[in-house]
């Protein structure tokens, strides 16, 4: 359920909010990859989570674009 409530709230988001998304997202899964190469990632599934998040954000966007 909590990603059907993420893609809501993405849906609603402008190409420039969901822009915005996936570069926060982009900064946090480096962040999280430079914790997991200094061994100080504790909580791991937030890699995959992060990952399918700009995925997620990246479709939705392309298809807005593809709407217009």
């Amino acid at each position: 359920m909590k990603s059907n409530q993420r893609n809501a709230d993405l849906r609603v988001m402008t190409d420039d909010q969901l822009n915005e998304e996936v570069l926060k997202l982009k900064k946090e899964q480096f962040n999280l990859r430079f914790q997991r190469a200094t061994g100080q990632l504790e909580n791991t599934s937030r890699v995959r989570t992060v990952r399918r998040d700009i995925a997620r954000a990246k479709t939705i966007a392309a298809q807005k674009r593809e709407k217009k």
